[in-house]
């Protein structure tokens, strides 16, 4: 039955394999190597399972538009282009983020654990999707990271006190492993909500919540059509009316620190993106806590977790998360039921697979039952 509120019928429920086949195919179709497409549908297909489909799926059409625009090159891989120890440049030549970051934090995470550090600065990079996932890539490999990224050319967020967009939604993100257990996983956007949500709400023909848009005119609104149509409007930083400094306080620094520190480039009117190409610079650190003198750092950093989540619910029936938790659960309900897609997005992911060639046999048999 159609939604009552937006006419539209229910999401599908989508079965996570079938899905990520689904995906590589399409890219495989428009010329991705097997590795190459293999890579990028699983970051896609995770960023789903995980609760972030800003992140997810619905990001095919546009990296497909990039494709046959010229912007985003197909089959690149990250070089070292400066390597100076503890410190390296890397160059993404425009291809698959999810390629080139990865490659990245492999030349990161071999260098930390050889000298105990290293700083990464990543540029020219194609969207490399959820951040979350880099800092899980080092988490794995036993070692600390914090990650700063510009979505350079790309002014979607108003400063604190302005009304006109001037930067991207720039996230951060930090994790610290723990041993036999799920990482700590801290991972947002530093505008209030990102920018992919809107277009997920806009496909589904719902609001966003209050306090996260403002229209052209700088009238607050949760309409995310202002994003999509002309006239655009922007995102606000986290923090909003009262806290909003914090938020863009913290973009401005992702941007220079991503954006100028790493070679690659920042924001400004001589530099914007006018075709569909996302592009992100990033900065990452990447720490082997072994070389700390803190033989008890897990166990502290335990008890302080246990400690946490001792506090009482602000809700009866509630609980105290910590971060990367409400991912964890996600991906177990998500791998169990399904992975939600609403039709307008499905539909725009069938027709660019229909057009890139994929018989209609590939989208049958797809849904969770």
């Amino acid at each position: 039955m159609p939604n009552a509120r937006t006419g539209q019928a229910p999401e599908l429920k989508i079965v996570p394999h079938r899905l990520n086949a689904l995906t590589t195919e399409i890219f495989l179709a428009v010329g991705s190597e097997p590795l190459e497409a293999q890579r990028v549908a699983d970051h896609l297909v995770a960023a789903n399972l995980a609760g972030h489909d800003s992140h997810g799926v619905g990001m095919i059409p546009r990296y497909v538009e990039a494709i046959h625009e010229g912007v985003l090159k197909l089959n690149q891989h990250a070089s070292i282009a400066r390597d100076a120890g503890a410190v390296l440049s890397v160059d993404g030549a425009y291809g698959f983020g999810q390629v080139v970051a990865c490659e990245a934090m492999a030349f990161g995470i071999e260098r930390a654990q050889r000298l105990g550090i290293c700083a990464v600065g990543l540029r020219r990079a194609h969207h490399i999707g959820r951040i979350g996932h880099w800092a899980e890539q080092c988490a794995r490999a036993g070692l600390v990271s914090f990650h700063f990224v510009n979505v350079s050319g790309d002014p979607l967020v108003a400063p604190f006190g302005g009304i006109d967009g001037r930067f991207g939604t720039n996230p951060f993100c930090a994790a610290f492993p723990r041993a036999g257990r799920d990482p700590l996983v801290l991972d947002f956007a530093t505008s209030a909500i990102a920018y992919g949500k809107t277009r997920v709400a806009f496909n589904k023909g719902v609001e966003v919540p209050a306090g996260t848009l403002i229209d052209h005119a700088g009238q607050p609104t949760s309409d995310p059509a202002v994003m999509h149509r002309q006239p655009f409007g922007a995102l606000l930083a986290f923090g909003g009316a009262v806290a909003g400094h914090k938020g863009y306080g913290l973009a401005a620094m992702c941007e220079v620190f991503a954006g100028a520190l790493t070679g690659g480039f920042t924001t400004r009117a001589d530099t914007l993106v006018t075709s569909n190409a996302i592009v992100n610079c990033m900065l990452s650190v990447i720490i082997d806590p072994n070389a700390f003198d803190a033989p008890d750092s897990d166990t502290e950093a335990e008890q302080f977790i246990d400690w946490v989540k001792s506090a009482r619910a602000s809700v009866d029936g509630g609980e105290v998360l910590i971060p990367g938790e409400p991912e964890q659960r996600t991906r177990r309900e998500r791998m169990a039921a399904g992975i939600p897609v609403d039709r307008t997005t499905w539909q725009q992911i069938v027709e660019v697979g229909r057009a890139v060639g994929l018989p209609a046999v590939q989208f049958e048999g797809i849904e969770s039952k």
